[in-house]
This record gives C-alpha cells, structure tokens and sequence, in this order.
C-alpha cells in the first residue's frame, strides 16, 4: 500500500470499541445529530492552525501533490474514525480517488473525455485530486464539495494551491493566482441540502435557477466521486443530488468505488441497483481494480438514457 493511502476502515479503534460498545454500528443505532449547515468555503479561508504537509503521488506517469493532516487536530478524532453526522472520512486519501484520478487520465489520452472548457463537480472531495486533475486538463468550473467545511479549508483549498498555484505566489498571501484560469469553488453540506447552494444545481427547492446567469445551461457536464457509496442510507439522496445536478442530457458521472462495502452495506452494485431502479440514468463499467490486497474496487460511468 502507498504511504499515506488508507484502505476503507469504518470502525473506530479498539479503545473506542470497549468504551462504546460495537463503535460505528452503535453509531447507526443512535440519534445522529443534524447536519452542520450548507456554506460556501471562500478559497482564502485556509486553516493556519493544522499542521498540512505535502508529499508526491504519482499515478501512471502522472505526479500529483497531496497533503497530509492529522484527524486528531481538525477533529479530535482517532485516525480511524467515521463519525455520522459528525465526520465522513475526508482527510484520508481513499484507493478509488487515486483509481479515478487514473481513468480520468486514461479517457483523456483516448479522447474519450474532453475536459477543455467543462464545468466539473466533485462530490465528497476530501483531497479533492480527481478535481484537480482537470483543472489541470483546462476544465472551465471545478466545483469541489465535502461534508465537512473543516475538510475543505484544511485539506482541499491547500491541495489545490499545492499542485495549481502560480509558482511565483506564495501559500501564505491573502490573494492568490492558480495556474489556469478556471474557476475553482468549494462547498460543505449533506447531499440532502447541499444542491441549494450549488451555482449549476438546475432548481432550487423554492423552484429558481441557481444559476448565477440566467441564461446559461443548467448542470454540470461533468460529476466526479469516489468511495461516495458506502453508507446504504445516503444512496438516495446522493442520487437525487446527482440528478439536480447533472447536464441533461450531455452530463456524465464517472463513480469510482468498492464493489461492496462488507459490514456497512453499501458498494458500486447497491447504488446501481438504485440507479436502476429509477430508470432514468444507464451505466457502464470503465475499469476493475482485484489487486489481491483489498475488495474489487471498480469505476463505473454513468449518463441520462
């Protein structure tokens, strides 16, 4: 396993077992608190009291920056901990964003994604780096979007300066230039909610274009996600998320995930069987990952019938 990769591990250490019972399937059985409230992360509210290092990944010739932070300091978690309603994961680096980051390539170098011009939305970002990826690739709107705020100003915002700040810039200035000129925005919220401040979302819940211009077409070309599918009771709503925002109907979602997530119930399948169900979006495998060292990870592309 790559230094800083963390396989998926939804329980708690085994301290907080003997303190909690079953840990996080203890968890589900509780009253999970509301969502913290949906916001824009301004791109200059980067965190000042986390400690963020950066190391290299590098991905089929491609070398990409990533931050390291400790779980403890942003939320005074163990480093193994998921907590619903509380924290869902974002400061590891997940297999299936690096999996994804990986076909995002793949499909560029056979022209079967053009990315020049695209608006791109990233849901559950966390380090944010299939996001980055096309930036770096001449997206026009790279949109990033994570749970939890805290991720964002302490691990995606410094990510992006990382691998797309001008050189000459320095990450402590207040303003800064990247090294394109797409646009790069980031939100936090539950996918339940989150569709309301998403400037490409097609209709808010009062039923008015969230678009900043009227005029424009409504959608995202483009939505990323990886390891987004673990939790069975967050499928719906991260499906009608996905709906409200994909461009209909040119859009397409490309899902990297486990296949299934033993002990939580999610995976790739599950949500497909929803997707499915519904009849409204078609899907098709792009790549499997059976290394031996970890559930058959897959990627999976997903486009309006």
């Amino acid at each position: 396993m790559q230094p800083g990769l963390e396989s998926f591990r939804l329980f708690p250490s085994s301290g907080d077992i003997t303190q909690s019972g079953l840990g996080f399937l203890d968890a589900s059985e509780k009253l999970i608190p509301p969502p913290p409230p949906c916001v824009e992360v301004p791109s200059s509210e980067v965190s000042s009291s986390v400690k963020y290092t950066v190391e290299p990944v590098n991905l089929s010739g491609l070398t990409l920056l990533k931050g390291r932070v400790s779980t403890q300091e942003v939320f005074q978690l163990s480093n193994s901990d998921l907590v619903p309603g509380k924290y869902e994961g974002g400061l590891k680096l997940w297999e299936g964003s690096l999996d994804l980051v990986k076909t995002l390539l793949s499909e560029v170098q056979d022209k079967q994604l053009l990315l020049p011009g695209k608006r791109v939305l990233e849901l559950g970002c966390g380090h944010g780096l299939p996001g980055i990826f096309t930036g770096l690739e001449g997206a026009a709107v790279i949109h990033f979007q994570d749970f939890n705020a805290e991720v964002l100003r302490c691990l995606t915002i410094p990510n992006v300066n990382a691998n797309l700040l001008k050189k000459s810039q320095s990450l402590a200035k207040d303003v800064r230039e990247w090294n394109t000129d797409s646009e790069f925005r980031f939100f936090a919220g539950d996918w339940s909610e989150v569709h309301q401040i998403l400037p490409y979302a097609h209709i808010s819940e009062k039923g008015q274009n969230c678009g900043s211009v009227l005029d424009q077409p409504a959608g995202y070309d483009i939505i990323l996600m990886a390891e987004t599918v673990y939790s069975v009771s967050a499928l719906p709503h991260l499906y009608e998320l996905i709906k409200k925002c994909l461009n209909h109907p040119n859009g397409v979602v490309y899902m990297a995930a486990k296949k299934h997530y033993f002990g939580v119930g999610g995976g790739s399948r599950r949500f497909l069987s929803e997707v499915d169900k519904d009849g409204v979006m078609a899907a098709s495998l792009v790549a499997e990952v059976s290394d031996g060292s970890s559930n058959v990870r897959e990627v999976w592309k997903l486009h309006f019938r």
